[in-house]
């Protein structure tokens, strides 16, 4: 199943699913036929989209990695072997051939626009994400940012993360975020464990059961919605601290140990 909307006036992203709850991301340009697949951890949803009525007149040319995690990479020698299309991705990225390395401050064009990346390690050590310039700006996050919360830390430290959501808070309000999982509604339970009175939080709950109950995906959300529902944008919130010491019987000494209790929270919520 795919789902396409009109990301700016001129990009138009599609959401394929993969496995159980991944999200690989199409984009594409109004007018041109090139199509870049962001995070492909499956080959078939791509090629049966590319082979559909909608996808006929596209070719793929681009594919861009955000982390070398299989259910991201897995369709990628595949996607490669039949189109031969382009791979960007992390220089640090061991597990997949890459064309073009990407490392902190490198700028890319996509379709038309540029992308700058910035590396994000703490969910892996290799994890980079996209920040597309159009008018309303797109990150492609992986599984560093998703709708109500963040990443798992498998490879790096509750420090790296917290210095990463303390940049991507600061992005522009609008700017659409695309993560790469359907974990909206458990996210979203958590936080409203965290916040009880927050009122942005229920009607989130409200505003996604309705989306998913029409098999629409929850994404993307945006950094301005992050910021009023997302616990790990709102570590330094008097009412998330108070929540942490609740919890944890201790005061967090800094932003990074409140940002390591509610990671700690969530793990074993």
């Amino acid at each position: 199943m795919s789902y396409s909307h009109q990301a700016t006036t001129a990009l138009q992203v599609t959401a394929l699913n993969a496995f159980s709850d991944n999200y690989i991301w199409l984009v594409r340009r109004a007018g041109q036929h090139e199509v870049v697949a962001v995070d492909p951890g499956e080959a078939a949803p791509v090629i049966e989209w590319l082979e559909s009525e909608e996808g006929s007149d596209y070719r793929l040319t681009d594919i861009l990695i955000t982390h070398h995690h299989h259910d991201h990479t897995g369709g990628v020698a595949e996607l490669v072997e039949r189109y031969a299309a382009r791979v960007s991705g992390p220089a640090q990225c061991k597990s997949v051939s890459i064309d073009r390395p990407l490392s902190e401050g490198d700028t890319i064009e996509l379709l038309g626009a540029t992308a700058r990346i910035w590396e994000t390690p703490g969910h892996t050590l290799d994890h980079i994400v996209y920040l597309v310039d159009t008018a309303t700006p797109l990150l492609f996050c992986g599984d560093t940012l998703f709708h109500a919360g963040c990443g798992r830390l498998f490879e790096g430290s509750a420090a790296q993360m917290q210095a990463n959501f303390a940049r991507l808070k600061e992005l522009p309000g609008k700017t659409l975020v695309y993560g790469a999982h359907e974990y909206t509604l458990a996210n979203l339970e958590f936080a409203r464990q965290v916040e009880p009175d927050n009122q942005d939080i229920a009607a989130d709950i409200d505003r996604v059961k309705q989306m998913r109950q029409q098999q629409r995906p929850s994404l993307p959300s945006s950094i301005e919605l992050e910021q009023r529902v997302n616990p790990f944008m709102r570590y330094q919130n008097s009412a998330v601290v108070q929540a942490l010491e609740a919890h944890s019987g201790q005061t967090p000494a800094d932003e990074t140990e409140a940002f390591a209790l509610l990671r700690s929270w969530k793990d074993n919520a």
